[in-house]
């Protein structure tokens, strides 16, 4: 991106939510979201708070779901696949209209102590998303492989490879160029939207690589 946006975060007072706004507040304008305005506020004055401290300068406010969503120009939706349907089911539709909107949901269970991709009938949640939002809202599927409390250290670098999927190209470009100015994230091209799955499908198998090597914050690298 060359000019200053307005990214909205759909449930924004994680660590993926939290995490994007300490990473790039200093060059655009969040806004996170949640249920409880009163705790995106919280989070967004920790945010600045935290930025200070670190000799930066965040631009950050907090404030309800469907008014992140209402004044953004980008739109992330952080959170889990099995709230994302009430949740969009309370955002006026007309705010999402013509709006690129990025997903880093991963569908996962768990079961005898390993994780799993749960596929939802459509076979992504990218996918599964895209019939939750107006027809001209800009999918976009990224952000999806990134281990979660790593976004929240802003002494330690994120450097992974960001898997970017959509089926519109300019969509696409943007995100890839949001994408590479996080940390050290290197975005690549993973096709259309239909590719989602695959991408989603990473999350698990990195947790479980974690898990039983006794390994730390695994994430994936392209080269």
């Amino acid at each position: 991106m060359n000019v200053s946006v307005k990214i909205g975060i759909i449930g924004g007072t994680g660590d993926i939510g939290k995490g994007l706004a300490l990473r790039i507040s200093d060059k655009h304008e969040i806004i996170l979201g949640s249920r409880e305005a009163s705790k995106a506020c919280e989070a967004a004055e920790a945010t600045v708070c935290t930025l200070q401290e670190h000799n930066c300068i965040g631009l950050c406010r907090g404030t309800s779901n469907e008014e992140a969503v209402r004044d953004a120009d980008v739109v992330v939706i952080s959170v889990m696949f099995q709230h994302v349907a009430p949740t969009l089911a309370g955002i006026d539709p007309k705010y999402l209209e013509n709006k690129i909107v990025i997903s880093p949901v991963n569908p996962m269970g768990k079961k005898d102590g390993y994780f799993f991709f749960d596929r939802p009938e459509e076979g992504s949640a990218a996918l599964a998303i895209q019939k939750m939002l107006p027809a001209s809202a800009k999918l976009v599927t990224a952000f999806n492989n990134i281990a979660a409390h790593k976004w929240t250290l802003l002494d330690e670098e994120l450097d992974y490879t960001v898997a970017v999927c959509s089926d519109d190209a300019e969509a696409k470009k943007v995100v890839m160029q949001l994408v590479s100015e996080v940390s050290k994230l290197r975005a690549v091209d993973a096709g259309p939207l239909a590719v989602s799955g695959i991408v989603e499908s990473i999350t698990p198998l990195v947790l479980n690589i974690a898990k039983f090597n006794g390994m730390k914050d695994v994430g994936v690298h392209f080269s």
